[in-house]
């Protein structure tokens, strides 16, 4: 069945009830591709409203620098040993990390969301996030043997998780679709009962650092946090790009994209696994990020108005969003520094309110 007429697949229809984009057909030598110049402009545009809030957030906060300091320090062109530290070894590795994790969410949630042919089929949605964090919590509450070990178990935890939904989800040696989701979401809430269940149990100095980890933050973050991410999302990406043209014909439908001579299950398979690595590796390196993975995806479709997945794109959006949501947390009139996942939970509360009122098929 062709995805634009399937009601239960929100993600290619809303783009249908948009007008289609004009591809333009490019050839390098032996090579063709297509591109829309839409995608490419809003794409562009993205990646410098990135490059502008991330300049601006490096210049905020209890030492204020210019903009000029900044991109001086940047580019080596600074002198000052005091700004240079602030910039390069304190506040670069924290956007360092809210890019790539942002990215990672991102692309990580257009995948699910093709996946699922659903636009709640975001990691955070469907559990696998909560599943890092259950490593992560486990980890602290009963080890408590360091960051790395954290992160470490963050990423085993998302992993088994979305093995487990994966099995459970597999009909007929099908899986996807609302099942996917549905089995998600139960999964998601036993392990969020155990992460309760362990903080109830651990003691309260143990539980205090798990509930602030719980929180997501971008604060104190270092290279020992942003490199694996950063590195993680360099080396998923060719994969997911390979893959992306399967992914693509697969939302046809699962019988035209066979015909076409997709293997449909091992393409879910190895995309499911690259965005899974992709979410643990972010959640090991800020922790649970609420809303980043549901909306990205979702705000490019309706930017760019494509039926292609939003790869590319929505892991840029993610970026932007990630880093405005930090940039936005500087600037609130409290004295606290406010965790970056209690920030981005409360927009995705109101947008994901806003996506249940408007959609149809929900």
């Amino acid at each position: 069945m062709n995805p634009v007429q399937n009601t239960s697949n929100p993600l290619p229809a809303q783009a249908s009830r948009s007008r289609v984009p004009v591809g333009r057909l490019t050839t390098v030598g032996s090579y063709s591709f297509l591109w829309h110049p839409r995608t490419v402009v809003v794409v562009i545009a993205l990646v410098l409203l990135v490059l502008l809030l991330g300049i601006v957030s490096m210049g905020t906060g209890t030492i204020r620098l210019s903009f000029g300091d900044v991109v001086g320090t940047l580019l080596g062109q600074n002198q000052n040993a005091g700004i240079t530290k602030v910039v390069t070894g304190i506040r670069l590795p924290r956007l360092v990390t809210a890019v790539f994790v942002g990215a990672s969410l991102g692309m990580a949630g257009a995948v699910f969301q093709s996946i699922s042919r659903n636009a709640l089929g975001s990691p955070d949605i469907i559990g696998f996030t909560t599943g890092s964090a259950t490593g992560a919590v486990l980890q602290i509450i009963v080890f408590n043997a360091g960051a790395a070990a954290t992160a470490a178990a963050a990423v085993v935890g998302g992993l088994l998780t979305a093995g487990i939904v994966y099995l459970l989800s597999i009909k007929g040696g099908v899986t996807g679709g609302y099942r996917l989701v549905l089995i998600g979401i139960g999964v998601g809430s036993i392990l969020g009962a155990l992460n309760t269940l362990l903080l109830a149990k651990g003691s309260l100095e143990l539980a205090q650092s798990a509930y602030l980890w719980l929180n997501g933050s971008l604060n104190a973050r270092t290279w020992e946090q942003a490199a694996p991410v950063a590195v993680g999302f360099l080396v998923l990406l060719p994969l997911i790009g390979w893959y992306g043209r399967n992914l693509n014909l697969m939302e046809l439908g699962d019988d035209s994209a066979r015909q076409l001579g997709v293997s449909v299950e091992r393409t879910r398979l190895v995309m499911m696994g690259a965005a899974v690595a992709l979410t643990a590796l972010a959640t090991a390196a800020a922790g649970p990020i609420a809303f980043i993975a549901l909306a990205a995806p979702q705000l490019v479709l309706r930017l760019t108005r494509g039926t292609r997945v939003p790869l590319l794109s929505s892991a840029v959006m993610g970026a932007a969003l990630l880093v405005g949501s930090d940039l936005l947390s500087l600037y609130l009139p409290v004295k606290a520094a406010i965790p970056i996942g209690l920030m981005t939970g409360l927009v995705g509360g109101v947008y994901l309110l806003w996506l249940l009122t408007r959609s149809r098929q929900l």
